[in-house]
């Protein structure tokens, strides 16, 4: 973590903590809030059920605003969007989670036909276009919320997405970065985040986005699928 992030950090402590269970929000058995019917921007079902052959992927990079629409623009890509992922409070809201009192990192669910786009070639997009060195932050974005993750739906993802680390770690060093701070974990439940979340970049164009790259590119090995 270079010297800006260790005072942001600093500035924000509390927010860096992952909670414990028992001191994590008791959250709710159901839902506070219902979920769009379909995706502003691309028409398709915000959930699933999904057509026979898509999968679905998850990925933490930071604000959710800008990291949906990086996904979305991609062909190949049947759906998107954003919500909360493994934390400790059930069906958390967004005021919730900004308190740093659910453990869960503001994620994107991206569902994709494997056909016309693979796995490796999200978790490039997912790589490139944030800092994952940062810890419990992206830039100006400081809690556990933002983090960066990687959360697998099944085997083969866990090991492209072991495999992408190791690739991209090599490459961040070699660049002079520090270590990647990524988790890489298997996904637990992803509850949805409000609908003026969804496609926010799409219905709010000049809205906030804080992520940025290293600059380095991720090149993940062929045999990656």
């Amino acid at each position: 973590m270079n010297r800006l992030g260790k005072l942001m950090t600093m500035l924000n402590p509390e927010k860096a903590k992952m909670p414990t269970a028992e001191n994590a929000l008791p959250g709710r058995s159901a839902p506070a809030f219902s979920v769009p019917e379909s995706h502003a921007v691309l028409g398709a079902p915000l959930t699933p059920p999904f057509p026979d052959g898509v999968e679905t992927a998850y990925f933490a990079l930071g604000c959710f605003w800008g990291a949906e629409r990086l996904f979305w623009e991609l062909d190949g890509v049947y759906t998107t969007a954003v919500g909360y992922m493994n934390g400790i409070t059930p069906n958390p809201t967004y005021e919730e989670v900004c308190s740093g009192q659910t453990g869960h990192a503001e994620a994107v669910l991206v569902a994709f036909d494997p056909v016309k786009i693979a796995y490796a070639d999200l978790l490039k997009v997912f790589f490139e276009e944030h800092d994952p060195t940062q810890g419990m932050r992206q830039g100006n974005d400081v809690g556990t919320q933002y983090r960066s993750g990687i959360y697998f739906a099944n085997d083969a993802q866990k090991a492209t997405g072991e495999m992408g680390l190791r690739a991209y770690e090599e490459a961040l060093q070699a660049a002079g970065h520090e270590p990647i701070t990524t988790e890489l974990q298997p996904a637990e439940p992803f509850y949805y985040a409000e609908d003026y979340h969804q496609q926010y970049l799409h219905k709010v164009p000049n809205g906030y986005c804080g992520l940025a790259g290293t600059g380095v590119s991720c090149r993940i090995p062929s045999t990656a699928s």
